[in-house]
């Protein structure tokens, strides 16, 4: 439609010739009756327009040179103007009609068909170019309607974006924050296994000290005749007795001691501590119980249990010297987080209304020695025996303080059924062991060996000795001993590889292990009449394993 050539040429038959030779150049052309209707089909769509000059007299032009007016701003619409043949200048109305008409193209009559042709190409030409310049104007205000619309939404998107990168630095710092405890954990984790480890080693290399010492003040108390060398002697047993409770507190911390892990009912534990709890807090603490069930079973040993909760009902104590109120709660609870096996626990909570633990030493409460105390009033021991306990029994020790407000400690441990209570049966076997027996000892240690063999000898058996595995080998076969007594850590052949190699030449030799590492555990060994003596032990000790494993 835009590209049509109409004809306005009433008189005659000026536009069927003018539409045959169009006709030559495929071109689609119109006639039209009048004025009028020319501007009709300019409004529908066209390139071009002929008009013959005697067609606009009359003023029957005024509808299109209104339409011409109204044009946008891309169209300046192409007329050829078919003007009579005449002498002289135009006349002013004539004038008019060309200047109103605009971008017009004068051909006199008669016309050349090729003139004819050309004019019109021309015409279309530049009607296509106002097309395309419509096309560059719809484009460019396409466009900055969408600058306008980017700009208007600019502000709100940025909001939104700001608002995202706030939420992703929040969720950032929230890991950074969250990857720091548990690196805080792990640190402590791996101080504590490090002071494990060399407070183990040192209790070991102690017990056997402490055993030398223990034994020869027994022996001097029972072969001297002076009641002052026998005081003095009882002294020295009292002061031992109290370094291998030390030794055992730091086994215990270092998690080498071997509990006596049974099925422990800690309602019933607590309630069996009432009274020794509260005469150990005195009048002006107010002691309760709380428990979440009638019972809570976990796997400890009891003893060891009962002494963790006495030392932080004791601490507690010491922490409100002008009075306060001290809650034990036994609730049961899920693993919290990674240190921690998954399960569920018994949680024992020890609260107290004291002065608090400042915030700088919280991380440092567990560490074997460190104590809040003045001198001379603690040994630092206490809660690192707590956190030994918890971890042997396989959960953890954790403490939380306020300053002025009281603190709280959780004892973890992992919760297991119910348990039927059984009536232990003690059989007495050390009437069996009657007659001269022989025994041989295995010890790496000069003086504990020498201990060993002199207090063996006053208990009245034979005893002959060897300072390593190999050479205790060698005498099993000469000696023919009824007992072995060999040391568990000895340079070459440990304790364990001598009491398998002397299984094979005499499968029936009862065995006693004596060791200073409380972790030894003859459970998995695959051997029988196999006794275990734990270093430091007095001379009634030693008496009473040898009997038993005589016996055996």
């Amino acid at each position: 439609m835009e590209h049509r050539v109409l004809i306005l040429a009433p008189f005659g038959r000026d536009a069927d010739v003018i539409a045959e030779v169009l006709q030559k150049d495929a071109r689609l052309s119109i006639a039209c009756r009048d004025a009028d209707a020319l501007t009709e089909a300019l409004d529908a769509g066209a390139g071009s327009a002929l008009i013959a000059e005697e067609a606009l007299a009359d003023g029957h032009a005024s509808r299109l040179f209104g339409w011409l007016e109204q044009q946008p701003a891309w169209s300046d619409f192409p007329f050829i103007l078919l003007a009579a043949n005449r002498v002289g200048r135009r006349s002013a109305r004539s004038l008019e009609v060309l200047e109103r008409l605009g971008n017009v193209v004068v051909l006199e009559r008669p016309l050349n068909s090729e003139t004819l042709r050309r004019a019109v190409g021309s015409s279309l030409r530049a009607r296509s170019r106002q097309y395309e310049s419509r096309r560059h104007l719809a484009e460019l205000i396409e466009a900055q309607e969408a600058l306008v619309q980017l700009n208007d939404s600019l502000e709100s998107r940025i909001a939104g974006r700001t608002q995202e990168l706030a939420s992703a630095n929040n969720r950032l710092m929230m890991e950074i924050h969250e990857r720091a405890k548990v690196q805080a954990v792990l640190v402590q984790s791996q101080k504590m296994e490090a002071l494990g480890q060399l407070t183990g080693g040192i209790a070991h290399d102690f017990n056997n000290l402490l055993n030398v010492i223990m034994v020869n003040s027994e022996l001097i108390a029972r072969v001297g005749s002076d009641d002052r060398i026998r005081a003095m002697a009882a002294t020295v047993k009292r002061a031992t007795e109290r370094g291998a409770k030390l030794t055992g507190q730091l086994l215990t911390f270092s998690r080498n001691s071997n509990l006596d892990l049974k099925a422990v009912d800690v309602v019933a534990l607590l309630q069996g501590m009432r009274d020794i709890i509260t005469v150990s807090l005195g009048s002006s603490i107010r002691y309760t119980n709380e428990f979440d069930g009638e019972e809570m079973w976990t796997q400890a040993d009891a003893n060891q249990l009962e002494l963790a909760i006495l030392n932080l009902a004791i601490n507690a104590r010491d922490a409100m010297p002008n009075g306060g109120q001290l809650a034990i709660h036994v609730k049961e609870r899920v693993a919290p987080d990674e240190t921690l096996g998954d399960g569920h626990y018994v949680v024992l909570e020890v609260v107290d209304t004291g002065s608090g633990v400042p915030p700088d030493v919280v991380s440092r409460v567990f560490d074997p020695f460190f104590t809040t105390k003045p001198i001379g009033k603690g040994t630092g021991l206490g809660l690192s025996q707590v956190y030994g306990i918890a971890r042997q029994a396989g959960g953890t020790a954790r403490l939380f303080s306020e300053e002025g407000a009281g603190t709280t400690v959780e004892i973890w441990l992992p919760l297991r059924e119910r348990v039927a209570s059984q009536t232990a049966v003690v059989s007495d076997v050390e009437q069996n062991a009657v007659g001269v027996k022989r025994v041989l000892v295995v010890e790496d240690d000069g003086e504990v060996r020498a201990m060993l063999v002199e207090c063996l000898r006053m208990l009245g058996y034979t005893v002959t000795e060897a300072a390593d595995g190999q050479a205790g080998l060698n005498r099993l076969q000469d000696d023919k001993p009824d007992l072995l007594v060999v040391d568990f850590a000895m340079p070459g052949m440990n304790g364990i590889d001598v009491i398998a190699a002397a299984r094979k030449m005499r499968e029936d030799l009862p065995v006693i292990l004596a060791t200073g590492y409380a972790d030894v555990d003859i459970s998995g060994l695959a051997v029988k009449r196999c006794t275990i003596l734990r270093k430091p032990f007095q001379l009634d000790d030693l008496a009473r394993t040898v009997r038993l494993g005589l016996a055996a």
